[in-house]
């Protein structure tokens, strides 16, 4: 009897640690193909579980000035700061978010316009100023006279993002 306990208690550990490679193996499996496929900025994210641009325009249109969520979700870029890449905007359905990054800890390439992405942060709806409009329109490479054409405030759909996957 005193054996058979023996044996089991070993075939118990012998099973864990077989289990443990096991979703070991998944985990660097699925970080290497994110590897492969992305260029990876800010926090570590995965592609998982990522809704589409017309699923967050969704959770969008649900919100009002001053709500806040955690989303992720998959587009393709419409614009880059073209200074330094400290911003992008992104269509979500027919409408549009622009996307900062946490802390300005990070900036997406300059050349990264028409790439897909992935995105993971907190999603707000806010009311943007003439002068903050103005300045991204700069920044954009608007002329004198697109800028001047900002007159009233805006409300935009908005996105503070930790974590960015760009397609390769």
């Amino acid at each position: 009897m005193r054996n058979f306990v023996k044996f089991c208690a070993v075939a118990l550990l012998v099973f864990s640690a077989c289990k443990k490679g096991e979703t070991e193996n998944s985990e660097k499996k699925e970080t290497n193909q994110v590897a492969m496929n992305f260029d990876a900025f800010g926090d570590k994210i995965t592609a998982e579980k990522a809704m589409s641009a017309d699923e967050m325009l969704a959770k969008f249109n649900n919100m009002k000035v001053g709500d806040t969520i955690t989303a992720k979700f998959a587009s393709k870029i419409d614009e880059v700061c073209s200074k330094k890449g400290c911003w992008m905007k992104l269509p979500v359905g027919e409408k549009e978010t622009m996307v900062r990054f946490k802390e300005y800890g990070f900036f997406m390439p300059l050349d990264a316009k028409d790439r897909e992405v992935i995105l993971e942060g907190k999603a707000f709806v806010q009311e943007t100023s003439v002068e903050e409009l103005q300045h991204y329109a700069e920044d954009a490479g608007k002329s004198k006279e697109e800028i001047a054409m900002i007159t009233a405030p805006k409300i935009e759909f908005a996105f503070e993002a930790n974590g960015v996957l760009l397609k390769k």
